[in-house]
């Protein structure tokens, strides 16, 4: 068995495991997607526009799939840091890459099965989610998604040494993003200069592509200039992960 195989697998249990931590990755946001579709369903965001749920549903997934990315890999690299997991792999021949590949594809398989899971809840009748032909591009947009969020969580889980740290932090940085990048209520609605601010923030990135994905609405255009911006952001974070990333809490 690989190195990467092996974390991978430890990876997986470890996950699977815990069921407090499942049920807030898919039953917390899906609750979300359920309140906001019931309360909302059959109207639409503007005359003639798409219907609401055009707009949570994308929203609520972009944002369940970054908090779950973010989280995740934060808490991992907590946890295996506090308990010198990271360096007793430090002193094996285990290449840093291989620690982070195992957790980007467990992160990626849980954002592809919350895509899945809030897709076929809001194309349910109660809530009549329009699928555009589109809905494709939405995938890349998704997996740019995730390792942007990711790169967020390897920053907040070297800085962090606490549980109750790492929650702090995911939050103070969640929570205003899901409102400020338009991913609970529709970004077109709130003033001009929120929405200039939501530019500076990954979410709207997400969110846009998601919603461009699930709308049919954009062009290649914004699809380039969603991608791209999720793209800035990793390599942002990430750069500032190598410099925050620490072995142990001791160094």
């Amino acid at each position: 068995m690989s190195t990467y195989t092996a974390l991978a697998k430890a990876n997986y249990k470890a996950y699977t495991r815990d069921v407090t931590t499942m049920f807030f990755t898919f039953a917390f946001p899906l609750i979300f997607l359920v309140v906001f579709g019931l309360i909302f369903s059959g109207q639409r965001v503007t005359k003639g526009g798409l219907p609401y749920i055009n707009y949570t549903a994308p929203g609520v997934l972009s944002w369940g799939v970054g908090n779950a990315a973010l989280f995740g890999v934060a808490f991992t690299m907590m946890h295996w840091r506090r308990d010198d997991i990271l360096r007793l792999i430090w002193r094996t021949p285990t290449p840093l890459s291989s620690v982070l590949v195992s957790r980007y594809a467990i992160a990626l398989g849980v954002g592809l099965v919350q895509a899945v899971l809030f897709t076929a809840v809001a194309l349910l009748p109660s809530f009549g989610l329009h699928l555009s032909g589109g809905w494709p591009t939405g995938l890349p947009v998704l997996l740019l998604g995730v390792t942007a969020f990711m790169a967020v969580g390897l920053v907040v889980g070297s800085l962090a040494d606490t549980p109750e740290a790492v929650a702090a932090i995911a939050n103070c940085v969640m929570i205003p993003m899901a409102f400020l990048s338009g991913a609970f209520y529709p970004i077109t609605l709130m003033p001009h200069w929120l929405q200039d601010v939501s530019h500076v923030l990954p979410l709207r990135y997400f969110n846009d592509g998601l919603l461009n994905a699930f709308s049919g609405q954009g062009g290649w255009g914004d699809f380039g200039i969603n991608c791209g911006g999720l793209v800035v952001f990793t390599v942002i974070f990430g750069a500032i992960a190598t410099k925050t990333f620490r072995w142990s809490n001791g160094r």
